[in-house]
């Protein structure tokens, strides 16, 4: 990977392309995440900063890693918008993830409230950065509306599932121009790697890390993964042949040929 490869959220560059979802944390996968796997963005639910008697996960996130605070738990814009709106005065900056959701079985993002809440937040000066489920016309929205990336799932949070909504996403690598981030299901370092040589911008990941046997281990393969696919994407992916076969060298000078 060229060494000056990197991506913007708003106006602030990345050179990682792994970011940590902090649902099910531990110091653990706090730790692997940026030794690591090299992240640079980390997810902060406020609901869940101080979760544990004997330790806070503020205490464990270094200088210099970006705070992303989710609005979990939101059922609608107006919950996000005023989620959003205490991170910022907690201290926690202008990013915001948005999550709506109205389903608690299937925990699938509610697109329309979801662009109406990013509408708000980008005039009011924050960097927003949507979940969706895959779509189009959801995505164009959040364009219009200001929107810095567009995060679509994978497949169901912590399914560790994979790819189950490949097409959809590529639709959106293809016709949106705004950064790409998959979020929610990826579960192997090869689903990472498949997504980034599709031309997404980054991978979320957390419950496939987190439940990993080894967590530094996963973290690390998780990151030469995603630089794997991104180098892959870069350097132009080899041709696909719909029927038969093509040889790699010419058909000339079979034995029988000689003498």
């Amino acid at each position: 990977m060229e060494h000056n490869d990197i991506f913007y959220l708003g106006k602030k560059a990345f050179k990682s392309r792994f970011i940590l979802g902090s649902g099910k944390y531990s110091m653990d996968l706090i730790h692997a995440a940026i030794e690591n796997a090299e992240a640079e963005i980390i997810t902060l639910a406020l609901r869940r900063a101080n979760t544990k008697k004997s330790e806070n996960i503020m205490d464990y996130i270094p200088e210099g890693i970006t705070l992303l605070p989710n609005t979990s738990g939101a059922r609608n814009a107006e919950e996000a918008v005023r989620i959003a709106r205490l991170s910022r005065e907690f201290g926690c900056g202008d990013f915001v993830k948005i999550e709506i959701m109205r389903d608690s079985k299937y925990l699938l993002p509610d697109n329309s409230e979801t662009i109406i809440a990013t509408d708000i937040l980008t005039k009011e000066g924050f960097i927003v950065l949507p979940y969706i489920y895959p779509d189009l016309y959801t995505a164009r929205s959040l364009v219009n509306v200001g929107a810095a990336a567009v995060m679509p799932l994978a497949a169901p949070i912590g399914s560790n599932k994979g790819l189950s909504t490949k097409d959809m996403i590529q639709i959106l690598v293809d016709e949106i121009e705004l950064p790409v981030i998959v979020d929610a299901g990826i579960g192997k370092p090869s689903q990472a790697c498949e997504a980034m040589e599709m031309g997404v911008s980054a991978i979320m990941a957390n419950t496939a890390i987190a439940t990993a046997g080894n967590i530094p281990a996963m973290a690390d393969a998780f990151k030469n993964a995603i630089k794997a696919g991104r180098s892959a994407y870069l350097s132009g992916l080899g041709r696909v042949l719909e029927r038969g076969c093509s040889a790699s060298d010419p058909l000339t000078g079979f034995l029988r040929d000689e003498g």
